[in-house]
């Protein structure tokens, strides 16, 4: 039997405190602007910029729950409760879609007079703010999946701030202002599929399905060209938290010849080529492919 808890993570907690800090001060700013200049495409954008502080959140979490010890009641700590905050996080973004696209789609028809200035001037803080948000994980987007997802958000999100200062100069130059509820439903259907994913993934998570990225044929054909291996019995893959995925299996080997050798080399090949992190194997020594009582 083997389980594998090799999962060292860097610690971004600076980068995560100085980027909620940031963006969440411009939420408010954003939304405050967009207010006084009855600018709903300032008011859509200081929405989704409040779905990146979430966001930003709830990888912090992630990377923190995932360094908290396990308790005698709670044998898996509390990592899954970052799939639970992901999964109550895009319920409340769907719902703050529905908001937007309604009033947006009111407007078109009757457009109000919007500040083209103020929009250019907010929108172009939101670039600078996005961009030195996503600069922050960088450095660790190649190697954590969840620090880099938090940079590929905060890159979107400076290329969506840059389409809000781009109808800002339109409204300035043309008057006309139906572009600003147009582009509201934009921002909208960018952050509706931003946020289906996140919530189909999340969903999946919560039913403890294999994680997105995981090829489950790929993990049982490594599996079954093991040394010895005759077959392969009650393989589970699914998500601990959104940052650690797990493995259970039964292996089927008649020769107990080289068990503890193979077992080390499984668990350190299917850690770094699947980027499975806690892996438990059990071997079994019945005859032919009869699955064990046990198994399913």
């Amino acid at each position: 039997m083997s389980n594998n808890h090799n999962h060292e993570k860097n610690n971004y907690n600076q980068a995560f405190v100085i980027g909620i800090i940031i963006n969440l001060t411009f939420v408010i700013a954003e939304a405050t602007f967009g207010i006084l200049s009855d600018s709903l495409a300032l008011i859509a954008d200081a929405g989704h910029n409040l779905s990146d502080v979430l966001g930003l959140l709830l990888a912090w979490g992630a990377s923190s729950l995932a360094r908290r010890r396990a308790s005698m009641r709670r044998t898996y700590g509390m990592r899954k409760s970052t799939v639970l905050a992901a999964l109550a996080n895009a319920v409340i973004l769907m719902v703050v879609i529905g908001g937007i696209s309604w009033e947006a789609i009111k407007r078109i028809s009757n457009p109000g007079e919007t500040v083209g200035t103020t929009i250019i001037v907010i929108a172009s803080i939101g670039v600078l703010i996005n961009t030195a948000t996503a600069l922050l994980f960088l450095a660790g987007r190649k190697g954590d999946l969840n620090i880099r997802g938090a940079f590929l958000h905060m890159a979107a999100d400076a290329a969506v701030s840059l389409g809000v200062v781009l109808a800002g100069i339109v409204i300035l130059y043309t008057g006309w202002f139906w572009i600003d509820p147009a582009l509201s439903l934009v921002i909208s259907i960018i952050i509706l599929i931003s946020t289906w994913s996140l919530l189909k993934e999340s969903l999946n998570l919560a039913m403890d399905a294999v994680p997105e990225g995981i090829d489950t044929a790929d993990v049982l054909s490594y599996l079954h060209g093991l040394p010895g291996v005759i077959a392969v019995h009650d393989l589970h893959i699914w998500g601990m938290s959104t940052t650690e995925t797990a493995l259970t299996a039964h292996l089927v080997k008649p020769n107990p010849e080289n068990d503890d050798a193979i077992i080390e080399k499984a668990g350190n090949e299917i850690h770094d080529r699947f980027g499975i992190h806690h892996i438990t194997l059990q071997w079994e020594r019945s005859e032919g492919s009869r699955p064990c009582s046990t198994c399913e």
